[in-house]
């Protein structure tokens, strides 16, 4: 690859530069929905009003995803901005490969089918139950069923894993009536049985990451694989006791069900069977299936593993090589900017908690999971507990480690990851929104100070929004949906939101000052980087969102 030319503009400042990702901050449309602009935020305010400010896209085409209605997510975020490109991602992928049908011409695929067919055996699909097009797709799964009879698979058992996260908190009973509906359609010539075997809240059973809770996947594999679990006759009653025994409970953080016939299950995981873990999305994905590949596992007592033949809907991990199958190749991102500084020499430092340490390191670097030469990479143990019990999440360990680096004066490049603004805003918990959005903003203080005394420069952004979109809105009206009693109805999906994109440069030593960039997005912010570090972007990379000299 092409080596990074000096700019002879502006050749750096004297201190690093900072990019700081403010996770699931986005800039709201709705005063009262709002919590970031809610919260105590003196020093987010201080920089709207005296740095160099914009805003951004982070979602739907901005981000390599199918269409505008799409929500950005941290996966595709943290690409974006890593790579300085726009790549067809996840969803837009399958998306392709179904339509093409090139998914179902693979070997892969085939190999899936006709071991369920020569057995024969049953073909189990595990994965998140929505259309919100983060993790998943419903649409997929359809196909992947509709397909699988075509080709005279006559056994299919499914899995879901119930969403409220990525779509309204409490909907999962619209996308069981709708999936109800197909498989009483596919069913219905008697040719075939297909029906749900298992599930529960992704919160709760199956999709944990980066290694946070791996009791998670402990329930999900004694729920999907040995069937074990309390007995339901449908998901629906599953979900309608659930409800009853815990008013109030989101579907993200429903238990486990298991589903029966004469009192027994369903359709656990059995010696010969075929799985299809569904989820395009990696960071959720990697865990479970360890459990399915590892000859061995620590992590927790999985007891005898069945011989089974598992794929995953895309490779979660390209430098592991994991899953060993999979039905559709991710995007090849390469030349990301960590590689070009790299090579440059540029000493980089990236660090985050648990959460979003994975977001920082393997997405930025394009899906890969290695070191360029000149990195350090940092990891701060999150807690293992719900989010909204500790907003502050670990907001000032990052801010010290980031502070002291600052000071240390070893690396030119920082980038770190603030959860708070995306794993808070997943819980709807409005209180716990704000503690979470002000000790983002505490940290951004301190950074401030540390920046102006190494005399560096700190870009601060989003991956996408989430705490600035906090109430449902109606699509018909445009208004804030409220229940019977008055109060606005939570949400804890992502938003469609645009993004800040701050410049503080203390000293104006680069004099930067914003470009003229038609429909700027979180990719820009690569190119922008690397103008602020005294070097020319690569010619290919979406331009700069500033002019320097």
């Amino acid at each position: 690859m092409e080596e990074l030319k000096k700019s002879t503009a502006f050749g750096g400042p004297e201190g690093p530069l900072v990019l700081v990702v403010m996770d699931g901050v986005g800039i709201g449309k709705y005063p009262e929905s709002d919590f970031v602009e809610i919260a105590q935020t003196p020093n987010l305010d201080w920089l709207r009003a005296n740095a160099i400010y914009t805003e951004i896209k982070a979602h739907g085409t901005a981000v390599g995803l199918p269409d505008d209605s799409d929500m950005g997510n941290s996966e595709v975020g943290h690409n974006a901005i890593g790579c300085g490109r726009v790549f067809s991602q996840g969803a837009a992928l399958v998306d392709q490969a179904i339509a093409s049908g090139s998914l179902f011409e693979g070997p892969i695929w085939k190999e899936l089918v006709a071991n369920v067919k020569d057995k024969p055996s049953a073909l189990h699909f595990i994965g998140l139950f929505s259309d919100g097009n983060v993790h998943s797709n419903l649409n997929h799964l359809e196909a992947l069923l509709t397909r699988a009879k075509s080709e005279g698979v006559t056994k299919a058992r499914i899995h879901p894993l119930i969403d409220g996260r990525d779509v309204p908190p409490t909907s999962v009973l619209e996308y069981v009536e709708r999936f109800d509906k197909f498989l009483e359609g596919i069913n219905a010539d008697g040719a075939v049985d297909y029906c749900v075997a298992s599930g529960g809240g992704r919160m709760h059973i199956t999709m944990d990451r980066y290694n946070a809770n791996w009791s998670m996947v402990e329930r999900g594999w004694s729920t999907h694989v040995k069937g074990q679990g309390r007995l339901f006759a449908t998901m629906t009653e599953a979900v309608e006791t659930f409800r009853k025994e815990r008013p109030g409970i989101l579907d993200q953080d429903l238990p486990a069900f298991v589903i029966e016939r004469d009192g027994a299950p369903v359709g656990p995981i059995l010696e010969g069977d075929s799985v299809v873990f569904f989820n395009f999305r990696g960071d959720r994905s990697l865990e479970i299936t360890k459990a399915f590949e590892a000859e061995t596992l620590s992590e927790f007592d999985r007891g005898p593993k069945p011989k089974v033949l598992y794929a995953g809907m895309m490779q979660y991990d390209g430098d592991l090589c994991v899953p060993e199958k999979y039905l559709v190749s991710p995007p090849a991102i390469d030349r990301t900017m960590s590689q070009y500084l790299s090579n440059a020499g540029i000493k980089q430092f990236a660090i985050s908690e648990t959460q979003k340490y994975g977001h920082v390191t393997y997405f930025f670097n394009g899906n890969n999971s290695g070191k360029f030469a000149t990195e350090t990479w940092r990891e701060i143990p999150s807690d293992v507990c719900p989010f909204e019990e500790a907003p502050r999440m670990k907001a000032t360990e990052i801010t010290d480690a980031v502070v002291e680096a600052i000071e240390r004066g070893e690396y030119r490049f920082i980038r770190l990851n603030y959860p708070n603004g995306d794993m808070v805003g997943h819980t709807g918990v409005t209180d716990a929104v704000k503690i979470a959005i002000a000790a983002v903003d505490q940290g951004i203080g301190r950074i401030m100070e540390a920046v102006e005394k190494a005399k560096g420069i700190a870009v601060f952004s989003a991956d996408h929004g989430n705490s600035d979109d906090m109430y449902e809105v109606d699509k018909k009206t445009g208004q804030l949906k409220r229940d019977a009693d008055g109060n606005f109805l939570p949400k804890t999906a992502h938003s469609l939101n645009p993004v800040p994109a701050i410049i503080y440069d203390p000293t104006d030593a680069s004099r930067a000052r914003l470009a003229q960039v038609a429909d700027p997005g979180i990719a820009n912010l690569a190119a922008t980087c690397i103008r602020l570090l005294g070097f020319q972007p690569p010619e290919d990379y979406t331009p700069s969102l500033v002019e320097v000299g």
